[in-house]
């Protein structure tokens, strides 16, 4: 304890300054200064499919501060570029992420740490700490995440922020925040209710257990247990580009303004109000001509803000 709270008095934040994306850059990779490596990496191949791969392969892709606001940063950049059409998120190395890095947390004046992470500016939804897994939710497009090795703390909320999940059969999967007397706080709340039922978030989440592969695809954790889920999440990202843009990001926006805690009267009606928006539009269109085979190409899909619809 003596040595905890020497830390948390003496500590000294070492700032770190993630600049822009370089303009014209057709690979979008996020920069940072020479005093760090590459954080997060992203590019965009010719079919719009944006990787991501958090690239700390040395600390397990452990979450420190640049991490986060490398990932925040890349967040903002996928969501003004809308002619992504799917993301596939991924670790680099032996794990896809084990959470938060305590070490260097503890490292850099603690307190300061972590009212950088905890704080809201103005009137955001989201903290900092909270805003990198959900605004995998806030993308317009699917998220895939590929899970394997391990899957800790805040890594599987990340993951949990994705539309889909696949992961090995070997993948160790936890809620490990309580190993360190904490809660998780990266947005669970929001997306482990739509998966699990009550009883079985509890129990993941007090007890801090491991689950594999398998068991996490049978509690719901996962979408899907496979031997190569890159593989898997790249055969669903080319099978989704085929789909109107517009009808899988409504799709997105339906389902989660409606799956958990909302009237029935209120998801009728949101179904309608999409609806009108899709019926005519030249995507619209585009998808029935294909069914008819004729090969349309589609627009880039419409630019809207969340629970906004547009007539």
């Amino acid at each position: 304890m003596r040595y905890l709270s020497s830390l948390l008095r003496n500590g000294g934040l070492r700032r770190r300054i993630v600049p822009s994306y370089c303009a014209g850059n057709p690979s979008l990779s996020a920069r940072f200064s020479s005093h760090t490596e590459q954080r997060v990496t992203l590019s965009v191949d010719s079919d719009g499919i944006a990787h991501v791969q958090l690239n700390r392969p040395d600390k397990l892709n452990a979450l420190d501060l640049p991490m986060f606001e490398a990932l925040r940063s890349v967040g903002q950049e996928l969501q003004s570029k809308p002619q992504i059409r799917v993301v596939i998120l991924s670790g680099n190395g032996r794990a896809f992420c084990t959470g938060l890095d305590v070490q260097s947390i503890l490292r850099n004046n603690p307190l300061q740490s972590m009212e950088r992470l905890l704080e809201r500016r103005n009137d955001e939804v989201t903290n900092l700490a909270q805003m990198v897994a959900y605004q995998w939710r806030q993308l317009p497009v699917p998220v895939v995440a590929v899970l394997h090795g391990m899957c800790f703390g805040g890594g599987l909320q990340i993951a949990l922020g994705a539309d889909f999940r696949y992961c090995t059969p070997e993948c160790q999967l936890s809620i490990m925040e309580t190993k360190w007397g904490l809660i998780p706080d990266m947005s669970m709340t929001v997306t482990l209710r739509e998966l699990v039922r009550i009883d079985v978030a509890k129990e993941l989440t007090m007890t801090g257990r491991i689950v594999q592969g398998e068991e996490a695809e049978a509690l719901g954790l996962v979408t899907r247990c496979v031997k190569d889920p890159h593989h898997e999440a790249q055969t669903l990202a080319h099978a989704l580009i085929q789909k109107s843009p517009d009808a899988v990001a409504l799709t997105k926006q339906l389902y989660q303004q409606t799956w958990v805690d909302c009237s029935e009267s209120d998801a009728l009606l949101l179904e309608t109000k999409l609806q009108r928006r899709l019926l005519k539009s030249w995507n619209q269109m585009a998808a029935t001509g294909r069914v008819f085979g004729v090969n349309v190409p589609y627009w880039n899909r419409k630019e809207t803000k969340e629970g906004e619809v547009k007539k």
